[in-house]
């Protein structure tokens, strides 16, 4: 129903910065959260940040003060700005989107992941 197309993770050293955004597209009638995710192999998914309509931020203690979400709604796209990463940061990160379609109907959609590795 709706497809996510993730970009922006890499390779970076330890103290530096990389800007994640996640573009929506498809048949959407709105997009009511958009977050990340991360997971490290062996471990469950957890919460990183999330954005929802009504300007509610949550962030993932372990990140707040370092990350910034951000949403474009206009171009279905949400940002993960994250500065001062550390080695622990390191995971593959999902966008991830609640809404509706077009036709009304509810999804829970995900991205198909992106590595972000922080290391010296």
């Amino acid at each position: 129903q709706v497809q996510l197309v993730e970009s922006g993770g890499g390779l970076v050293q330890p103290g530096g910065s990389l800007e994640l955004s996640c573009t929506v597209s498809g048949s959407i009638f709105t997009l009511n959260v958009m977050g990340w995710y991360r997971q490290v192999p062996g471990t469950e998914r957890e919460l990183v940040a999330r954005a929802n309509t009504g300007g509610e931020i949550r962030y993932a203690d372990s990140v707040k003060g370092r990350f910034r979400i951000s949403r474009d709604n206009a171009m279905n796209t949400v940002y993960l700005q994250m500065n001062s990463l550390k080695p622990e940061d390191t995971a593959v990160y999902y966008c991830n989107t609640v809404g509706y379609g077009a036709d009304f109907r509810p999804f829970d959609s995900w991205g198909q992941g992106i590595q972000v590795t922080v290391s010296s």
